[in-house]
């Protein structure tokens, strides 16, 4: 099934300038990126995207850091795109995440993890909607499509 998913590589990642090595997995793997912003979160913003974590003691410190600098935020579709987009970022602590995938490769600590990708449908609509509209999600087809998917 073909899914849209939210993807935004953090601060870490865009001040390591690990972005274009991050969009080549993504694309290498067959993935279409359709809408993708390099900017900055504004407070009220990231505290809506995280919102789930607002009762948790890191949640102070994970709004300043996702604030702290550019972040490129996308929108990614493919076959399955959540599942494999999650398998391709790892674990969330990238001390346990498995080398080859992102956090395994990038990542040193939990809290400068390089990325962060949705993990269900409902959140990947939701968040893919608190960062894009609907017009800046671009519909077009790859050549290569053929050579990806039966």
């Amino acid at each position: 099934m073909i899914q849209k998913t939210y993807v935004m590589l953090k601060p870490d990642a865009v001040g390591r300038r690990l972005m274009g090595k991050v969009l080549t997995r993504f694309e290498e793997k067959g993935l279409k990126i359709v809408a993708m912003k390099l900017r900055m979160i504004p407070e009220e913003l990231a505290k809506e995207h995280y919102g789930e974590h607002k009762d948790k003691p890191f949640f102070n410190g994970l709004i300043e850091y996702i604030t702290s600098g550019p972040v490129l935020t996308m929108v990614v579709e493919g076959d399955e795109a959540i599942s494999i987009i999650r398998k391709l970022v790892g674990a969330t602590n990238p001390q346990e995440a498995d080398v080859g995938t992102i956090r395994g490769d990038f990542g040193m600590d939990t809290g400068r993890n390089i990325i962060h990708a949705s993990d269900a449908p409902v959140s990947a609509e939701r968040e893919i909607n608190l960062f894009f509209n609907e017009d800046e999600i671009i519909d077009y087809s790859m050549s290569d499509n053929s050579w990806i998917y039966e």
